[in-house]
């Protein structure tokens, strides 16, 4: 248990989103990094008292943690500008995050396990892809649990902020941290950012491009120190736009009389001509006062630390998952993250954050979705967390070396590096992607060399691959066209995670190995180039194929990129260098071969992809964000024959619907035998495709 708090200090420390009072916080004698405060603003019951099985009532914490954090620290030292933040009497760099907890009314009814579900851009997502339960960043009702899977499971939910640079609303939670300075004189760099509208009429954006992110404020409005280039698509040369075109400014054109209204801003940029939808601008220009970013990892493993490990914070409050005065309610913690929070993980692992200042694992085990290959644009000076390296947009920011689990050479600078490297702290990893990833977040990388060979990955780590999926599809979601050339892949991937989160729970409690990863390789011919002949892709009528996908290229950011700086913009290719990026091959109606293929896969009623192409007028034919395509087939023979598609109809395919759902029931119960699928959700599905209007009308004649 922690020493008893000190006399309180006196001073404040400007953070983002407001002043850090720490006439409110107590110091420890104790020198590690920590929790010095734990304030929880509302406690209410969870829908209602609504008792789930076996674990009963579950409560809802919703406050603030302050912790501080030791620049001196050896663990601490990899955070990129702690050393140029200001500090409190101890020498401490304080922060503080909003924290949100989900947990059993008696934790004795529980299972003694948190699980951190990392936000994604300050939002929850475990809830809806863990348990099928509809969006929400404020989940209270019984709606908001979906089928209770956590709930029932007794896990303790825990959501904290990690990126610093997030604005207030929407229940976001955010983080506050220190702006970094050169003893007291502001730091100022040049830096770039991608601006990208999908409508018309838009004449101004924030700096940061997302109205969620605060913007680094330019140092000068001198716009000779500054440029502003458009594109229309990511391999386009750049064209200039005159500086007579743009101004440091938030604007829009009135309505009546047509005239702009402009509003100098040293954090908005105005284009007089208004931004081209699809079209992608580039702005660099000097900024000023850095954000402490990498501050994320430390908040987490320190929060993460203290609610596993201490019973009392610095202030005397006991920790709120704690049995008592002689231990805490919890005997271990794992973390989930989706694409953004995903490599959010993925990087916390690799900077050493998953060892707290006790030397103490923070997390058995973490299971990044969604990330693909890549890490996080945080701990940067000048950092960007809120992008996503894709193919269209924001393809050069950096996602970088390491990409794999296991310690490899990379091709680019032959230096050795992995993300597990820590035997002593290491986690056990369940990587899960989509397909996706492989298009746009460079997943082949998660589990091939870069130079286009397999690797085996180490003994910790299983990778799975869903096949034919889509980045994010929600349970319950639908086709839809939206600014894609095709209807967005719908297929819900939530059974396949529930079974290997099962699977991951055993493995570190009991010992027993998760099946085997679930790849497409190099090997057995199903990890291919992008080109349509190596992929194996139909030619199915009205559908484009390009092989369009996120390269991945040898990259010169400059000399101090090692420290996190940024100094070339945009970064140049080395010598055309890039890494060898290979996608899923599919079989002859265009799903994937290999994978965990879920039943809407086995025995299929359409194409389901995790790529999909943008419509004319938006830089037409590149790759349609994070977006998958559904390509239904012929319901008929004749209407096959008559399109000139490829792919069997569904009346060549199946007898009829019962015909349909005694192959679904089949493979359903196959992958119960798989460990793929648990068997309630074998059952969901089973009566769905009974009773699913899709199926029904297909062979209804």
């Amino acid at each position: 248990m922690r020493s008893q708090s000190a006399p309180p200090y006196f001073c404040a420390v400007k953070m983002l989103g407001g002043w850090l009072d720490t006439t409110q916080a107590f110091l420890l004698e104790d020198s590690h990094a920590m929790i010095t405060k734990i304030v929880i603003e509302k406690r209410e019951p969870l829908a209602s008292g609504h008792e789930f099985p076996v674990t009963g009532a579950y409560e809802k914490l919703v406050g603030k943690a302050y912790g501080e954090v030791d620049p001196k620290s050896p663990l601490n030292k990899i955070l990129v500008n702690l050393d140029k933040a200001p500090r409190n009497k101890k020498g401490k760099v304080e922060y503080w995050t909003d924290i949100y907890i989900l947990k059993p009314m008696d934790m004795n009814r529980g299972n003694g396990k948190i699980f951190y579900d990392a936000p994604n851009r300050g939002s929850k997502r475990i809830l809806m892809f863990l348990s099928d339960a509809p969006e929400s960043n404020d989940p209270g009702t019984l709606q908001h649990a979906g089928n209770g899977f956590l709930m029932r499971q007794g896990y303790t939910i825990v959501w904290s902020g990690w990126q610093g640079d997030l604005t207030p609303g929407e229940n976001f939670l955010i983080m506050g941290v220190p702006a970094a300075s050169n003893n007291g004189k502001e730091i100022i760099k040049t830096v770039r950012t991608e601006i990208v509208v999908t409508r018309e009429g838009v004449m101004s954006q924030p700096l940061s491009a997302d109205n969620r992110v605060m913007s680094y404020e330019a140092a000068t409005t001198d716009k000779s120190q500054a440029s502003l280039t458009v594109r229309e698509k990511s391999y386009d040369s750049r064209a200039p736009v005159p500086s007579s075109e743009w101004e440091f400014a938030s604007c829009k054109k009135d309505k009546d009389t047509g005239k702009i209204e402009m509003k100098p801003s040293t954090k908005d940029l105005c284009l007089l001509s208004g931004f081209k939808p699809g079209y992608i601008y580039e702005f660099i220009y000097p900024a000023k006062n850095p954000l402490v970013l990498g501050l994320g990892f430390a908040g987490v493993r320190d929060l993460i630390s203290f609610l596993r490990y201490e019973t009392k914070d610095g202030a005397g409050t006991p920790n709120p998952l704690a049995f008592g005065n002689d231990r805490t309610g919890i005997k271990r913690a794992y973390a989930w993250g989706r694409s953004q929070s995903g490599r959010f993980l993925r990087d916390l692992v690799y900077h050493g954050f998953n060892e707290d200042e006790s030397h103490r694992q923070v997390f058995e085990a973490i299971s990044p979705h969604a990330a693909g290959g890549g890490r996080l644009y945080l701990n940067y000076e000048f950092a960007r967390p809120v992008t996503s390296s894709q193919q269209h947009t924001n393809q050069l920011d950096p996602e970088l070396f390491p990409f794999a689990y296991s310690i490899l050479k990379d091709p680019q600078t032959g230096k050795e590096d992995g993300i597990l490297k820590r035997p002593k702290t290491d986690p056990y990893i369940v990587h899960t992607q989509t397909s996706t990833e492989y298009w746009q977040k460079r997943g082949a990388l998660a589990h091939t060399d870069g130079k286009g060979k397999d690797i085996a990955a180490p003994d910790k780590a299983r990778i799975y691959t869903i096949a034919s999926a889509q980045h994010n599809t929600p349970f319950g979601s639908t086709p839809r066209k939206g600014n894609c050339q095709q209807l967005t892949n719908p297929m819900p991937i939530g059974d396949a995670l529930r079974a290997l989160i099962v699977t991951m729970d055993r493995w570190v409690n009991e010992g027993l190995p998760p099946p085997a990863s679930q790849i497409p390789r190099v090997r057995d011919g199903t990890l291919v180039r992008a080109d349509q002949k190596s992929n194996g892709f139909p030619k199915i009528p009205g559908v484009r194929y390009t092989g369009l996908y996120n390269r991945q290229l040898f990259l010169d950011y400059g000399p101090d990129l090692k420290r996190g700086i940024i100094d070339v913009h945009p970064p140049k290719q080395i010598k055309n260098g890039e890494y060898k990026i290979l996608v899923p091959k599919v079989d002859a109606d265009g799903n994937e071969l290999a994978g965990i293929r879920l039943p809407t896969i086995r025995v299929p009623l359409a194409t389901h992809t995790g790529w999909n192409l943008q419509h004319q007028g938006l830089a037409e034919d590149e790759l349609c964000g994070l977006l998958g395509s559904y390509i239904p087939f012929s319901k008929t023979k004749e209407e096959r024959e008559k399109s000139g598609d490829p792919r069997p109809s569904v009346e060549e395919r199946y007898k009829d619907h019962a015909d349909y759902i005694q192959k679904i029931s089949r493979e359903a119960r196959a992958m119960i035998e798989e460990r793929f699928l648990l068997p309630e959700d074998a059952e969901r599905i089973i009566e769905e495709a009974k009773n699913d209007l899709l199926p029904r009308n297909l062979f209804n004649p």
